[in-house]
């Protein structure tokens, strides 16, 4: 019988030394994860990391991993519940342009997601949303779950975070800020937002995982990577950016994740440093 584990380091195309970082990594996070007392099912654990620093691939090994402890895990990502791209726009016309890009908070249906964990506590049959990056739609159908669940694998950039202090919104962190929401509008509302619905999602988690990485300076660069496999996948999609696109792109999640690099490790159950080379730290 195969290993799973070296199945997935296979089927994910990660070079076999991969193995270390799963050994030393990833098996001690679910072993903790194990070990938890359920005082509900399922227990939610929250993955928190910058673009690029690993979210969805130590999902699908948690996964993996705890399905071998016969522990069921199913993987929500905050990326599945954007709004459409129509509703977005909408959003863009009514409140501000800046929320027609896909997000920061006030661009999730977070009541989605708080309806899939409805679904789950009640053992009840629910539908995975899924959203499609390289037509920058939410796609058409989900995946249904049936069942019942044992772990949610939250995972998304601001997953767990916090608002910023007030007097924090008062002076842009970039040229994007400055230029296209010099009266802090935009700012406010994600601030706002991410005080109301998003609380309400992250308040249900049990464990918050930060993979944390040095700077923003790596997002930018490990957002290009990623977007240079999508382009090598589907190199027609509509919804691919190029370099000032995407840097752009990028500067619409610089201030919260310069505030949740500064102030979520201090608070976070477990934080584990990303290097450079997008893989934990020793």
């Amino acid at each position: 019988m195969s290993d799973p584990v070296a199945a997935l380091i296979a089927s994910e195309n990660l070079p076999a030394d991969y193995a270390d970082i799963v050994e030393q990594h990833w098996k001690p996070l679910a072993t903790r994860i194990a070990r938890m007392p359920a005082a509900r099912a399922p227990l939610v654990i929250g993955i928190n990391g910058a673009q690029g620093s690993g979210k969805s691939t130590l999902c699908k090994f948690l996964e993996v991993l705890l399905a071998k402890r016969q522990i069921r895990a199913v993987t929500l990502s905050l990326d599945d519940l954007y709004l459409t791209k129509a509703e977005r726009q909408q959003l863009a016309d009514e409140v501000h342009p800046l929320f027609a890009t896909r997000g920061v908070p006030g661009t999730h249906a977070v009541g989605l997601g708080l309806a899939v964990l409805e679904e789950i506590l009640a053992g009840r049959p629910f539908d995975l949303p899924r959203f499609d990056k390289a037509t920058d739609d939410r796609a058409e159908h989900g995946e249904r779950i049936t069942g019942p669940v044992d772990v949610l694998l939250l995972e998304g950039w601001c997953v767990g975070a916090k608002p910023q202090d007030a007097e924090a919104l008062a002076e842009p962190v970039n040229d994007l800020e400055a230029e296209e929401d010099p009266d802090g509008l935009w700012r406010g509302l994600v601030n706002h937002w991410l005080s109301e619905d998003y609380a309400k999602l992250f308040d249900q988690i049990d464990l918050l995982v930060m993979l944390k990485v040095d700077s923003f300076d790596d997002v930018l660069r490990n957002r290009t990577l990623q977007e240079e496999k999508l382009a090598k996948a589907n190199p027609e999609a509509p919804g691919l950016m190029d370099e000032a696109a995407l840097a752009r792109f990028c500067a619409h999640y610089e201030r919260l994740t310069r505030h949740m690099l500064e102030e979520m490790p201090g608070r976070a159950d477990v934080v584990i440093p990303i290097g450079a080379d997008q893989r934990p730290k020793d």
